[in-house]
């Protein structure tokens, strides 16, 4: 590569100040090899890497990045500690949910909410469950049902009637609050968001001076991100009296101090985003 182009490619890169730091290194590397490698307008880049020498070894390493070795995942960083909560959330076509598990004491769940969805996907309930006491108490709620005839039957009519169904295995936000039931009427949105693999601390750091700005209309209803399922998901499921209100709450709030920060941090890290605008059922808790 020629030296002019070399260093228009490096300003491109890398920002005037960068690319000049990274020629004067050069620069200076040139001035420390035995032989002198400028000849004939070339510049040959050499670093010395072990005994010998490596060409070009100083550009590859402008990509590696450190990391910092952690001793916790991530999941334990953003999520309650002082609750060991345990959320699902079903996607289902012509689904229905039975409502006697939820008022069933000897089944360790709870129906947090369910809806059918008004704008979307349409035609797809949304069911959110949870468990208290985590992965075992999802367990033993999975065993019991297997033992419910009622449960069973009805499992095999709803087959016949799915055109699809998937869910996730969630945890929720530390500094979101706990999703409790709430009077009506209520229209609901539940945003989802894939984020790009790596973020999730960074949209929790955000997020949890985000969700004050949030916080003024009552609206925030529960977050909360995936461990199994499609991962690197977050859901925002929010609470609104109808649309119009909707809308003036989120307008109201780029007249708040930091909440233009927020988006324009946050959005470069989602790769895809959709929103759902949800009717609660009648055995809804949040309705």
């Amino acid at each position: 590569m020629k030296q002019s182009a070399l260093i228009h490619f490096l300003h491109l890169l890398l920002g005037g100040k960068m690319a000049t730091r990274v020629l004067q290194r050069v620069g200076k590397g040139l001035k420390q090899t035995k032989s002198g490698l400028q000849t004939s307008g070339r510049v040959m880049v050499v670093i010395r890497s072990g005994s010998g020498f490596r060409e070009d070894s100083w550009f590859k390493s402008l990509f590696v990045r450190k990391v910092d070795p952690r001793k916790d995942a991530h999941s334990h960083l953003l999520a309650k500690k002082e609750d060991n909560n345990l959320y699902k959330i079903q996607f289902g076509n012509l689904e229905d949910v039975l409502p006697s598990i939820h008022a069933d004491p000897e089944y360790p769940c709870e129906l947090v909410g369910t809806w059918n969805t008004w704008y979307g996907e349409q035609d797809q309930a949304v069911h959110l469950w949870r468990y208290r006491g985590g992965y075992p108490a999802l367990t033993e709620v999975m065993n019991k049902l297997r033992q419910n005839k009622k449960f069973m039957d009805y499992r095999n009519e709803r087959g016949k009637m799915l055109l699809s169904r998937r869910n996730q295995l969630l945890l929720e936000f530390s500094f979101w609050n706990e999703p409790v039931p709430r009077p009506g009427p209520n229209i609901y949105e539940l945003r989802s968001y894939q984020l790009r693999p790596g973020t999730m601390i960074e949209w929790g750091n955000y997020w949890a001076r985000a969700i004050e700005i949030r916080q003024q209309n009552q609206e925030a209803v529960g977050g909360f991100f995936s461990q199994i399922g499609s991962l690197y998901t977050v859901h925002h499921l929010w609470a609104y009296k109808d649309l119009q209100s909707r809308e003036n709450i989120r307008n109201a709030a780029w007249q708040r101090d930091g909440w233009d920060e927020v988006v324009y941090y946050t959005v470069p890290l989602i790769q895809h985003m959709e929103s759902r605008i949800m009717i609660p059922m009648k055995t809804s808790p949040l309705k």
